[in-house]
């Protein structure tokens, strides 16, 4: 079969490019600016990507065409698939089809950290032996890809709360039907689809209506907008994690949470020195090791293989040390995830001649609306400098960062942004570029600015 991707650069879409390749299917696909690393995995794969939305890509008809969630009435590409009646489907549904019914799946939802979770989730089952298949939104190092279907009846997918496509409004998680679920934290995102929090939270209770008696839901102890979802309505055992009362809990041994030991109902069962900081991974591996011990793993094993986690490309993934200055990129675009990834890195120094500065891009839907705007500049507290992107911003960012004085400087011009990081950077120096988009290559632009 035949089968034609719209949108296929998008993180979930690639990943569904490459289960349909290894289901056998011929596979090819249309998407704008595609940038690494899901360029570099479908070029690997040997997927064949057209630039734009042409209906000349369909041309010959394939024989099924799988609909990305960016895409919308309007694009040329989805007028000639409604205009010629060819057959068309949502990625999750698709999903959901051909890849997860009959399978156990287990389902990693919340605002923050759900593509650092399921990868450590899926790389615990394969450390168990268990073969997972698996779609993340991101390439874990000791997975090697986003996709793979596996070799047993254990599926790991990432559940986004994001709407499903043009067609189907529904969250892509509804599609999914979890035996395990994960509730990782809930926080107001996705402005451009969601009105407000209780938008939201009405779409985690449909997930929660979906998953059985016979399965279990892992939560967050103290997310209060979670613990109201489940108020509303569940019909499944529930094992809460990293709270006072919790089942599954931590103590730190160092500040960074790069070690601590981790306590099932009040009892030590292990101790994680790992490659991983901040107090929001040690939540996030709480819950991958609450969610594997359901699948009937034990706390040792998947502790093992935590320590050996080497994590996610694009969630802190050192790009380089040009003149000592650590190059890190990272997917922070939500206030709490950018203070969350700049505590941890803080809580952390070795070195206090060392600064951290962070270069940031309000690139998502819901940050160039400024609906973060009153708690941004509080969210780069543990900065020494900041480097903020203000090109084309529904907002001025100038007042939005007046709180940080001279610790800010915007641009708007990315040449102008690369010199005055590498100007200002000095050797021992962390720089955490910040953004959920390419970022216009700035990586490797500040890379190569810093060697010189």
């Amino acid at each position: 079969m035949h089968v034609h991707i719209l949108g296929i650069g998008g993180t979930f879409m690639a990943g569904v490019a490459l289960l349909a390749r290894a289901a056998g299917h011929r596979v090819t696909g249309s998407d704008a600016g595609v940038y690494p690393p899901m360029s570099t995995q479908l070029a690997e794969a040997g997927i064949e990507v057209m630039e734009g939305y042409s209906p000349e890509h369909l041309v010959p008809a394939p024989d099924q065409v799988i609909v990305g969630n960016a895409m919308t009435r309007g694009n040329p590409a989805v007028e000639h698939v409604l205009d010629t009646g060819l057959h068309y489907v949502s990625g999750p549904q698709w999903l959901a089809e051909q890849v997860l019914a009959d399978r156990w799946v287990l389902a990693v939802a919340g605002t923050h950290g759900k593509t650092t979770t399921s990868s450590m989730l899926a790389h615990i089952l394969s450390h168990a032996g268990m073969a997972p298949g698996y779609l993340i939104g991101g390439i874990a190092a000791d997975l090697g890809q986003s996709a793979s279907l596996g070799g047993s009846d254990f599926f790991v997918v990432e559940a986004d709360e994001y709407d499903t496509a043009f067609f189907d409004k529904r969250s892509k998680f509804v599609h999914y039907r979890p035996r395990t679920l994960i509730l990782n934290n809930l926080e107001f995102d996705h402005a451009d689809i969601f009105d407000d929090l209780e938008a939201i939270k009405r779409q985690f209770h449909h997930l929660v209506r979906t998953v059985p008696a016979s399965g279990q839901i892992v939560c967050h102890a103290d997310d209060a907008a979670l613990n109201d979802v489940l108020r509303r309505g569940c019909w499944t055992p529930t094992v809460f994690f990293d709270g006072p009362a919790a089942a599954w809990q931590a103590r730190p041994i160092a500040a960074d949470c790069s070690r601590f030991d981790v306590l099932r109902d009040g009892q030590v069962v292990g101790e994680l020195a790992w490659r991983m900081t901040g107090r929001h991974n040690l939540a996030n591996a709480l819950a991958a090791l609450a969610a594997a011990r359901h699948v009937g793993i034990t706390a040792e094993v998947a502790l093992e293989a935590l320590a050996g986690f080497t994590g996610v490309k694009r969630r802190m993934e050192l790009r380089g040390t040009p003149g000592g200055v650590s190059v890190y990129d990272d997917f922070a675009h939500h206030p709490t995830a950018i203070h969350s990834t700049l505590a941890g890195l803080k809580a952390g120094e070795a070195d206090a001649s060392g600064r951290i500065l962070a270069v940031f891009e309000p690139r998502s839907n819901t940050m160039r609306r400024g609906v973060h705007a009153d708690t941004l500049a509080a969210s780069f507290a543990d900065a020494d400098r900041v480097f903020v992107y203000d090109a084309e911003l529904d907002w001025d960012a100038g007042v939005v960062f007046s709180a940080l004085g001279e610790r800010c400087s915007r641009h708007d011009e990315l040449g102008d942004l690369v010199a005055a990081v590498a100007a200002f950077a000095r050797s021992g120096d962390r720089i955490v570029v910040m953004s959920n988009g390419g970022f216009g290559g700035v990586h490797e632009r500040l890379l190569a600015a810093l060697s010189d």
